[in-house]
C-alpha cells in the first residue's frame, strides 16, 4: 500500500487505506499503537481492554444461559 503525506494544520499526515481499516475494525475515532524505531513507523489497532469491550453490555444485547450436554466426565457444575 502507498499513501502520500500532506499538511494538516502545523502536522504531516496521511490517510489509512479503507481496506486495511476495514481488515483491523478501524473507524473514525479509534485509538491506534504507533510505534516509531530505526527509521519505521509500524502502526496498530490498538487493543481493547477487558474493562472496555465490558462496557459494550448491556441487557439488550446480553445472552441467556447456553447449555452443553450433560457432564462427560468427573465435572461438578
Amino acid at each position: 500500500m502507498q499513501a502520500v503525506v500532506q499538511k494538516w494544520g502545523n502536522s504531516l499526515g496521511f490517510c489509512i487505506p479503507a481496506v486495511w481499516a476495514k481488515d483491523n475494525n478501524v473507524g473514525r475515532g479509534s485509538k491506534l499503537e504507533v510505534i516509531a524505531e530505526k527509521g519505521k513507523i509500524t502502526i496498530l489497532p490498538q487493543k481493547k481492554s477487558l474493562d472496555d469491550m465490558l462496557a459494550l453490555v448491556s441487557d439488550e444485547n446480553i445472552h441467556s444461559e447456553i447449555a452443553t450436554g450433560n457432564a462427560m466426565g468427573k465435572e461438578e457444575w
